[in-house]
């Protein structure tokens, strides 16, 4: 039975070159010459901690990793920018949490999507990942361009198609 699977994974590696990028490209900047700027992945937890001397640097270090990562192939959703800056004696930080699988309430939103849009296909929740099987590969065509247009705020892949 042909199937494929729906799973929003951040590969580490880009992620960590992407984040190379935006620290190089920050240490040239002349506006950010001479200021305090930190921006640290945590690899284990998939954070990114910013620290900046104004919430104006701040959006500006932000902008620079979202532009930076969709040059290295990442989607601008993998990163969860709803957390505000907050001040830290002169200085500004910001922790960004970076997703990384699909967690379990956006998983029964995706089958929910499916079972409306009446497809005859089936799907499961395994852990952080969503499978689809049907009986014809056109259905599960169907289902990936459907997908495509939902508003999750997730990045979403397609893989292991069989």
């Amino acid at each position: 039975m042909p199937s494929f699977d729906l799973v929003s994974k951040v590969d580490l590696q880009t992620l960590d070159n992407a984040i190379n990028t935006v620290e190089k490209e920050i240490k040239n900047r002349f506006d950010f010459k001479g200021n305090h700027v930190v921006i640290d992945l945590n690899k284990k937890e998939f954070k990114l901690n910013l620290e900046a001397d104004s919430e104006m640097k701040m959006s500006q270090i932000t902008d620079v990793l979202i532009s930076k990562s969709m040059k290295q192939g990442l989607a601008a959703e993998i990163y969860d920018l709803s957390k505000e800056p907050y001040q830290s004696g002169k200085i500004v930080k910001k922790e960004i949490p970076v997703r990384n699988g699909i967690n379990q309430v956006d998983a029964k939103k995706i089958v929910k999507l499916i079972k409306d849009g009446n497809f005859k296909v089936q799907a499961a929740i395994m852990d952080d990942i969503v499978r689809v099987t049907s009986k014809k590969i056109d259905d599960l065509q169907a289902v990936i361009q459907a997908s495509k247009g939902w508003d999750l705020g997730l990045a979403l892949q397609f893989v292991n198609m069989k």
